[in-house]
């Protein structure tokens, strides 16, 4: 009873509405956010508050450093340890719901699929701890309230023992004359026992002697009877054997009727005297009215005896109630015992659980120690990355100021260049200049000796050609 299974998304997702979320957290929630493309944060606020229902691990518990372990860096593990935290709490609820394959990858970088399986299982052992916790606090409040009665009940029972002990417990200054009358009924009674006694021995002699002789005239009777039903059979066998004559037949019936009369006579004295045997017996009552004289006696004792009735009367009362009371007791106590069988069995269903628990538990703290150990070679190896890092970058903080000082040098250097390059741009202007200027006197010069030449040669034809 009390289960549900969620297969479908929108079941999910309207159980985390309505059960497991309030407020914004209810509101802001789709389908998009947990399903087709799971959002880490949405997702990770979700087992958070499954956690906190289920456990009741309150938020700050996921930023918590475990001070079990040493750890040289803390400020790493800042941004990893709320994801560690969650799935080290996560490991421990998942194998109750009975999933055993959770992995740190199922937090880290969500599947569609595997997300549903997991908020199915989580949700189903949610519905079915909300409904067997209804059914363990009414048990756990009927036993509540049977012991509250029982010990009502033991209460009233030591306040009725407490009252009785009152009542029985006669005050100081009554105790003389209750004493008093107690030791004057005791000789009283005393008294009409062995005057009892005395009578009742008499009268049962008196009797045992009637019932000898009522024993002697019954069996006289009794013979009388048989000798009767003999002289018949007799009488029967001379009928049949003896030629009867009417004179004689008379005879001897007149006989008989005698013998009848006789043994009538002797019948009606045995019934006279047993009838007088019995009137001495219902004799008997007479010595009753000397009980009756004493019973007056008694009751002029009765007065002061009043008190005490009436004590004895509210004892009974008491005894009443405490016996109601016991009744009342033991159907507690019988009400006590099965409700003490039922939460037996819970305990022992609960040691058994606890027993699971502390077993995954000392799983979760050996896997715990692992991932720790592995964290901390991690950490180990990270350090020594770190240090490789911080020396690589000394180095190429080196080898960058170096870099600057080459291009500050080659600035300076360029600049230099720069100069040189401009004074011997100059001194090769200023230089090319001369030359031109050099070149154009040169060929000034020379057209001008090219011109003598000429000339001179001009000068020299001439007298040739006039010889």
């Amino acid at each position: 009873a009390g289960a549900r299974t969620f297969s479908v998304a929108d079941d999910i997702i309207s159980y985390l509405r309505s059960h497991v979320l309030t407020g914004a957290e209810a509101r802001n929630l789709v389908k998009g956010d947990v399903f087709n493309s799971p959002k880490l944060e949405v997702l990770h606020m979700v087992y958070m508050r499954l956690l906190q229902k289920v456990y009741g691990i309150r938020l700050e518990h996921f930023y918590m450093m475990p001070v079990n372990v040493d750890i040289m860096y803390p400020q790493i593990f800042e941004g990893f340890l709320p994801v560690c935290n969650l799935y080290i709490h996560m490991e421990r609820l998942l194998p109750v719901c009975r999933i055993t394959d959770f992995q740190i990858a199922d937090v880290l970088n969500p599947k569609t699929k595997r997300t549903a399986r997991f908020l199915s299982g989580i949700l189903n052992f949610v519905n079915f701890r909300e409904f067997r916790r209804e059914v363990y606090l009414e048990l756990q409040l009927n036993y509540k309230s049977a012991m509250e009665k029982h010990q009502q009940l033991e209460a009233a029972n030591r306040e009725a023992a407490v009252k009785l002990e009152k009542l029985n417990t006669v005050p100081a200054e009554h105790q003389a004359e209750v004493k008093q009358l107690t030791d004057n009924i005791r000789e009283l009674e005393q008294l009409l026992r062995q005057e009892y006694r005395r009578k009742q021995t008499a009268l049962q002699e008196v009797i045992s002697q009637k019932k000898s002789d009522i024993a002697e005239n019954t069996r006289k009777l009794n013979e009388l009877k048989v000798t009767m039903a003999t002289l018949k059979e007799e009488q029967e066998q001379l009928k049949s054997k003896i030629v009867e004559s009417p004179e004689e037949l008379k005879n001897y019936k007149e006989l008989m009727k005698e013998t009848v009369k006789k043994l009538k006579k002797s019948k009606q004295e045995v019934i006279e005297k047993y009838e007088g045997y019995r009137d001495l017996v219902e004799v008997l009552p007479s010595c009753q009215l000397e009980v009756q004289l004493y019973q007056k006696k008694m009751e002029r004792q009765g007065a002061n005896v009043e008190t005490l009735a009436s004590v004895l009367s509210e004892v009974r009362n008491l005894e009443d109630q405490l016996e109601s009371a016991q009744i009342e007791l033991k159907k507690g106590k019988t009400d006590e015992m099965s409700l003490k069988r039922l939460v037996t069995a819970k305990h022992e269903k609960l040691s058994t659980a606890e027993i699971r628990i502390k077993k995954k538990r000392e799983d979760v703290e050996q896997y715990k120690q692992t991932v720790f150990e592995y964290c901390n070679r991690v950490q180990e190896k990270r350090g020594a990355v770190y240090d490789k890092v911080t020396a690589i970058h000394k180095e190429i903080q080196q080898t960058r100021f170096k870099i600057h000082q080459l291009k500050e040098n080659a600035e300076k250097e360029e600049m230099k260049a720069k100069e040189i390059y401009l004074n011997l741009k100059a001194g090769l202007e200023k230089h090319h200049d001369s030359l031109i200027k050099t070149a154009k006197s040169y060929a000034a010069a020379r057209e001008d000796k090219i011109a003598e030449l000429k000339k001179g040669l001009l000068r020299v034809q001439t007298p040739e050609s006039s010889s």
